[in-house]
C-alpha cells in the first residue's frame, strides 16, 4: 500500500483528490489530513486522522507521500519542507510561481532520492483523451490547427479582485491545465505567442489569455476568458482531410460539484448528446460525418501512476522537464501581460 497524507483540507483536497485516491482501495491508504485552522466544512472520512499539527505528518514513518493542496504561493516552501522531512511529494498546480523554484525542488528531490511531481489530472480528461484517439485514427490527415477553450461566464470573479496577483491570475490558475495537456502530447513547441490581458484595466486581475504554440505547420491555440456567456467548444481540431469538434468538457468536475462521486459506475461518463463530431473525406473522396464515442476520463490514474512510481519504481507520469517548461511559459506570459 502507498500511505499518503494531505496538507490542506479545502475544495481541492476534497473534490479533486480524495475521491480518486480513495477509489484505489487496493493501492492507496489515506492516513492523515492537516489543516492550519482545523475547520471541517467537508464530510469527515472514517479512519482518517485530522490534525492541526503538521508534525503528525512529518514525524510519521508510515507516510510515504504528502500531497500539497494549498494556495499556490505556499507550494514551493511546503514542498521543500516535505522533501527535507524525507517524504515524496505531489504538488497541486501551478507547481511553483517561478521556474527557478521548480528546478530547485526537482534537484532537491533527486539529491534525496525522493519523488516530487505536479498534479496534472487534466491529462485524464475525457475530451482530451478523445481528441488524442481521433488524431491517432488518422482520419483527419496531417494536423493543421488545434483550438482548446476553457471558458466561463463569471464576470463577478475578476470584478471582485481589486489588484493583480499571481495567486488570482487566470493564466496561472487555468493555463496550468491546458498548457500541460499540449506539452504532454506534443512536447516542446518551436515557438510561442502570448496574448495575456487584464480586461478590466491596469493592476486588475489577469482574466484572459490566448496562447499560440507552433509545431512546424501545426498551430495549437489555448484560449480562456471569464467573459464568455456561451463557451466555445472545448476542442476543435483541423487536419488536411477533416475536422473534429468536441463541444462539451469532461464531466468529472460537473459530477463532483453535485457530490456525485467516482463510486458510481456512470461517474464522469459522457452521454451520446455529449459526443464530439468527426467530419472528414476518406481516401476515396467520400464525405463522412459521425459521432465519436468519448473515451472515459479518470483522475484516479494520477494516483495509480504515483503508486507505480513509488512502490514499483516505474517512471513518473509527469516529467520534470514538462513541469519546468510549463512554468517558464506561465512566467513569460505574465511578463507580456497587457491591459
Amino acid at each position: 500500500m502507498l500511505t499518503i497524507a494531505y496538507i490542506g483540507n479545502g475544495k481541492s483536497t476534497n473534490r479533486y483528490h480524495l475521491p480518486f485516491a480513495l477509489k484505489l482501495t487496493d493501492k492507496i491508504k489515506v492516513k492523515t489530513i492537516y489543516s492550519r485552522s482545523g475547520r471541517q466544512t467537508w464530510p469527515v472520512i472514517d479512519g482518517v486522522h485530522y490534525t492541526t499539527d503538521i508534525n503528525d505528518i512529518y514525524d510519521d514513518p508510515e507516510i510515504q507521500l504528502v500531497v500539497v493542496s494549498t494556495p499556490s504561493h505556499t507550494h514551493y516552501q511546503l514542498a521543500k519542507d516535505v522533501l527535507n522531512h524525507g517524504k515524496n511529494v505531489l504538488v497541486e498546480k501551478p507547481f511553483t510561481e517561478t521556474s527557478a523554484e521548480a528546478k530547485e525542488l526537482f534537484a532537491l528531490a533527486k539529491a534525496k532520492g525522493l519523488l516530487i511531481q505536479c498534479y496534472q489530472n487534466r491529462r485524464y480528461d475525457s475530451d482530451f483523451l478523445t481528441v488524442q484517439h481521433v488524431i491517432e485514427s488518422g482520419k483527419l490527415g496531417d494536423l493543421l490547427e488545434l483550438e482548446m477553450h476553457f471558458d466561463y461566464f463569471r464576470p463577478n470573479v475578476p470584478m471582485n479582485v481589486d489588484h493583480f496577483s499571481l495567486d488570482t491570475s487566470y493564466l496561472y490558475g487555468h493555463a496550468c491545465h491546458t498548457l500541460d495537456q499540449v506539452i504532454s502530447y506534443f512536447g516542446r513547441p518551436d515557438d510561442v505567442h502570448y496574448d495575456v490581458r487584464q480586461l478590466l484595466g491596469e493592476d486588475r486581475m489577469n482574466d484572459y489569455f490566448d496562447i499560440d504554440l507552433y509545431y512546424g505547420t501545426l498551430k495549437v491555440s489555448v484560449k480562456s476568458s471569464y467573459f464568455r456567456i456561451k463557451p466555445r467548444p472545448s476542442f476543435i481540431v483541423y487536419g488536411k482531410q477533416g475536422m473534429f469538434v468536441k463541444a462539451d468538457k469532461d464531466r468529472q468536475e460537473t459530477d463532483l460539484k453535485h457530490f456525485y462521486l467516482p463510486d458510481h459506475p456512470d461517474f464522469g461518463i459522457d452521454q451520446p448528446a455529449n459526443y464530439g463530431t468527426l467530419t472528414y473525406m476518406d481516401n476515396q473522396d467520400n464525405y463522412h460525418e459521425e459521432k465519436v464515442v468519448s473515451v472515459d476520463g479518470d483522475y484516479s490514474r494520477v494516483y495509480a501512476g504515483l503508486y507505480d512510481a513509488i512502490i514499483n519504481g516505474q517512471p513518473k507520469t509527469v516529467k520534470d522537464e514538462e513541469t519546468i517548461l510549463q512554468i517558464e511559459m506561465l512566467e513569460q506570459g505574465i511578463q507580456q501581460m497587457r491591459h
